[in-house]
């Protein structure tokens, strides 16, 4: 009210004056906005008296705190500095509130430390009047930062000397100034005051290592790995220019590569990685040999998630980074992560197997011996894809299993190896290289029955169908999964004849009862033939003789999943020797369900077939056998069907006497 009548007054003494101190007033009653209007109007003033602009300069910049505008506030109190240091000083404790005043301190802190960092924000001219960007140009021209910034620190050293984050901002500044020495002094002493303060000891390291003091600067950071605090060099990497990190970077990363040569304990293996940690800061947070080095002593420490983290910052730069590629599936391999792993190391091999090679050999034998049947089986898989669709149009898949077979064979020199090389080349047409490598690895003798089966493809491709088929056979016995592997590389015709060789040798076999060397040409007559029904037959026929019940029955299944194509008599005699089977290994009941289907097709041919085994007699008992069994159960009606069934195959006495007795548990029912 006072600042208002005096304002009122015709006589406009200490106009500036005035408004400042109703500024103050409002802003103490929480109006910010008649507050703002007040200091807006000294500072634009026609005449600015500097004690007042100084006092609404502060005015202001409290103000803006309260409107998030943290820059604007810190710009003002820079002015207002550089107006008059001890009256801005003086304005603060006089007109700043003590509830205030540290968060005031606070935010100026931040914003000089922000502005040495060059993270200024990005304010619109339109949102300014002229008055403001006038003010704005101003300072960022004439202060250029670091002097306006040191002007705001002493302000606040001298509000709270013993605040340490002003002091460090006030060396901070006096670096950016070119005042190094001065900066330095400044350091010393508050080190002298808090000699464990890491953001002074990081400070004077690199001011040490400016100087040449090497030694110096090398014990400094050598307390700060001590103390564990890395962190404390981000904040300093904005302030520090890029020579002086550069010198940082170079010192720190010879220190690592010192260490890790001379000495190999854990304890050792982490101050290199602190030494490689400041190196990475230094340069801005990616430098890619010193990420490599630190995600391999990871690694070697056993933090495998942490080196894989190293390992990807690489990669987010430069994806086709031969080592990271390398160094990370190699973490993912000790992982057991498959997926990863050999993702990781094909990318690799794709690009310079000869770095990818000898990283492998350099692992234990069981790393060694996981990885590279991790490859083989990526391989192996990819290859049979390929040629199940017969779509040899991807020339890079296939020039991507040749790199993949090559590298494995110069690894380890296991025979499967050798085999998957020999595939690939087949697959790529080059027939005479792959024989070539055949003989070459297994002699021409080739006594692995494997790649016996290689140089079979080969001679069928030469229409050699006979010779091709008996390796094959063999094979059959062995290995059917391979078998079907193999079979891949023919074309459907191809197949198609090499079932007919294989079925015919195979009967002629069955007639000699050469029955063990039949079944593996009945295999392959199966196997080519895509389960073809009447190869089917003879492999369960075969398998019969050779009392391998089980199989031959999962035989006859297949065979009758496929009766839609088949004649009457054809499929009433599966189901016979369906029944048959499963008699032999005492599944009477479902044997009973066999002779019933069969029967229901057609009496006559079922009857006819029964004769030649297992007989009426014997098939007739079982079925009183399971129909007596659903009798004493009470299933009377599947009891029923069991009887009628089996006494078209024979008058049997036991059943005639069982349809009686489900005759009168029929009538008994009736009448109750």
């Amino acid at each position: 009210d006072i600042c208002n009548h005096l304002l009122a007054a015709e006589q406009k003494t200490y106009y500036n004056t005035l408004l400042a101190l109703r500024g103050f007033c409002s802003l103490h009653a929480h109006d910010h906005q008649q507050a703002l209007q007040d200091f807006q109007k000294v500072i634009e003033h026609d005449s600015p008296h500097p004690s007042s602009c100084i006092k609404a300069l502060c005015g202001r910049g409290l103000t803006r705190i309260s409107g998030g505008s943290l820059y604007l506030t810190a710009l003002d109190y820079i002015t207002a500095c550089q107006l008059k240091l001890e009256e801005t000083i003086f304005t603060i404790k006089s007109y700043v509130p003590w509830n205030q005043r540290g968060l005031l301190l606070k935010v100026l802190q931040e914003e000089g430390q922000k502005m040495l960092q060059k993270k200024r924000l990005c304010y619109s001219p339109q949102h300014f009047s002229l008055e403001m960007i006038f003010l704005f140009f101003f300072i960022f021209f004439s202060s250029r930062d670091a002097p306006g910034v040191h002007q705001l620190a002493s302000l606040l050293v001298e509000l709270d000397t013993s605040d340490e984050a002003s002091q460090v901002l006030c060396a901070d500044a006096l670096y950016q100034m070119g005042c190094v020495e001065e900066a330095h002094k400044l350091l010393l002493l508050m080190l002298s005051r808090n000699p464990q303060s890491s953001p002074i000891l990081a400070r004077l390291t690199l001011l040490q290592l400016k100087k040449g003091f090497t030694y110096d600067g090398n014990q400094l950071l050598k307390k700060v790995i001590r103390m564990g605090d890395t962190s404390c060099l981000l904040p300093i990497m904005g302030i520090f220019q890029d020579e002086d990190r550069k010198l940082m970077q170079t010192h720190c990363q010879f220190r690592a590569l010192t260490i890790l040569k001379n000495k190999q304990e854990d304890a050792d293996i982490k101050e290199a990685i602190a030494y490689l940690s400041f190196a990475i800061i230094a340069a801005g947070g990616y430098a890619e040999d010193c990420l490599l080095i630190r995600a391999r002593c990871y690694r070697r420490l056993g933090q495998k998630k942490t080196a894989i983290f190293d390992f990807n910052a690489i990669l987010r730069e430069d994806p086709r980074n031969v080592q990271a590629l390398s160094g990370r599936g190699l973490i993912y391999l000790a992982l057991k992560q498959q997926k990863e792993a050999v993702q990781d190391l094909i990318s690799a091999l794709k690009l310079e197997a000869g770095v990818v090679i000898p990283a492998i050999l350099s692992l234990k034998p069981e790393g060694q011996g996981l990885i590279t049947q991790w490859l083989l089986q990526h391989g192996r898989t990819v290859l049979a894809e390929l040629m199940a669709t017969k779509d040899l149009s991807k020339e890079e898949t296939l020039r991507d299993l040749l790199m993949i077979a090559t590298a494995l064979i110069k690894i380890c020199k296991d025979s499967q190896y050798h085999i998957f090389y020999a595939d690939v080349l087949i697959a790529n047409g080059r027939y005479d290289e792959a024989l070539d490598h055949l003989q070459e690895a297994f002699g021409h003798s080739l006594a692995n029955d494997f790649a016996c089966a290689r140089v079979a493809v080969l001679q069928l491709k030469r229409k050699n169908v006979s010779v091709a088929a008996h390796s094959f056979s063999i094979l059959a016995k062995r290995d059917e999964r391979e078998l079907e592997f193999l079979l891949n590389f023919l074309d459907a015709k191809q197949q198609q004849h090499l079932s007919q060789v294989a079925a015919q040798e195979g009967k002629v076999l069955t007639e000699d009862r050469r029955y063990e060397k039949a079944l593996g040409y009945y295999t392959l007559a199966v196997l080519a033939g895509k389960d073809n029904p009447r190869y089917l037959r003879q492999r369960a026929a075969c398998l019969t003789q050779l009392k391998k019940y089980d199989k031959a029955l999962k035989d006859m299944e297949k065979v009758t999943q496929k009766h839609s194509c088949s004649s009457l008599k054809t499929r009433v005699e599966d189901h016979c020797s369906k029944g048959r089977l499963l008699l032999s290994v005492a599944e009477e009941e479902a044997a009973v369900k066999q002779y019933m289907e069969a029967l229901q097709l057609d009496e006559s041919l079922a009857l006819c077939s029964i004769m030649n085994g297992p007989g009426r007699e014997i098939l007739t008992k079982t079925f009183h056998k399971i129909a007596q069994s659903h009798f004493d159960k009470q299933h009377y009606e599947e009891a029923w069907k069991i009887t009628d069934y089996g006494l078209k195959i024979d008058k049997n006495t036991e059943l005639k006497k069982l349809k009686m007795r489900l005759k009168r548990e029929a009538l008994s029912c009736s009448i109750h």
